[in-house]
């Protein structure tokens, strides 16, 4: 994710976390931790690029962010701070490939788990993360407001290999850039 996807980013966010949405400065204050040697986040964007899309152009320049993945690390701990799909892209694996990526990250940055939290009422997500190892360490009372909904607390404390370079993944039509 660079600045200038922050405004579709922000349509996106809005459309899926329309009580709760992240503002312009937040996004902007996560990207300033995402670059350089000292960097602590990772934030990747997917993309659907048309077929009609010559292939010297960037995805960037013809193609719609369907989703985006930010993970934040501190020490030897990284915890997935947001993970986003266009509701016309449920169902199709972006959320498994959004996730492999921010490990992909957690691996990069050393850590030995991987923290987040999910609404106790988003039984999708639930099912993703388990399906990545993730398992149910407790809860947060009334952590999503409005609303006052608990969060799950989830943690994996074994990385999967990767075994990719890291850099953009081309998957189905669906381009991951950070």
């Amino acid at each position: 994710m660079r600045w200038w996807d922050i405004d579709p980013v922000l349509e996106l966010e809005r459309d899926l976390f329309p009580e709760d949405a992240w503002s312009r400065g937040m996004f902007w204050s996560e990207l300033a931790h995402a670059r350089g040697p000292e960097a602590t986040r990772r934030y990747v964007v997917a993309e659907v690029v048309p077929e009609d899309a010559p292939q010297e152009v960037p995805a960037r320049d013809g193609g719609r962010i369907v989703g985006y993945a930010g993970l934040a690390s501190a020490g030897d701990t990284a915890d997935v701070q947001t993970i986003a799909v266009a509701r016309d892209h449920w169902g199709t694996g972006l959320g498994a490939r959004l996730l492999t990526e921010l490990l992909r990250a957690a691996t990069a940055f050393e850590c030995a788990e991987v923290m987040l939290e999910c609404r106790v009422d988003n039984v999708r997500a639930q099912k993703l993360y388990e399906r990545f190892g993730f398992e149910p360490i407790g809860f947060r009372r009334g952590y999503y407001q409005p609303g006052n909904i608990d969060a799950l607390v989830m943690r994996l404390t074994t990385l999967p290999d990767s075994g990719s370079a890291p850099g953009a993944t081309s998957v189905q039509g669906t381009e991951i850039n950070d």
